[in-house]
């Protein structure tokens, strides 16, 4: 079992350089590329949310995130301290593509990571938000 820990700011400037930071990490475990960049796209919808939802672009409070690679599977849980959701139930997208006047503004990005991701729950306790994603990977293709 492998694991990373990291702390960043609730600053837009701070998603990328940790969420490839955990890209890298996925790929140096030798697994699908594809699968890598499926988590990197989750994490950075999460992380974006968490900044714009819970702590209302206050870029001054802590995100943790813990990372647990054990086997094929990539364990992901995210923690703030923010304002918690009040609705996590995952949406139905039904809209025509065709008509972009008319795409939906908002509840897009929970959609994404949960077609990416093969579990996502979130819990709320005592004023700490946990937001958990696991994935599980496929070894790339033997060459």
């Amino acid at each position: 079992m492998k694991i990373r820990e990291y702390k960043i700011l609730s600053d837009y400037k701070e998603v990328t350089p940790v969420c490839k930071s955990i890209r890298l990490f996925c790929l140096k475990e030798d697994f699908n590329t594809s699968d890598c960049n499926e988590v990197e796209i989750c994490l950075i919808e999460a992380l974006n949310n968490i900044i714009r939802h819970a702590y209302k672009e206050d870029f001054t409070k802590n995100i943790e995130i813990d990372v647990k690679i054990s086997g094929s599977d990539l364990e992901i849980r995210l923690t703030d301290t923010g304002i918690p959701r009040k609705n996590f139930s995952k949406p139905k997208l039904e809209f025509d593509p065709k008509d972009i006047e008319n795409l939906p503004e908002g509840g897009m990005g929970l959609y994404i990571i949960d077609q990416l991701m093969d579990e996502i729950f979130y819990n709320t306790n005592n004023g700490v938000n946990i937001f958990y994603m696991k994935k599980r990977f496929s070894k790339p293709a033997a060459v």
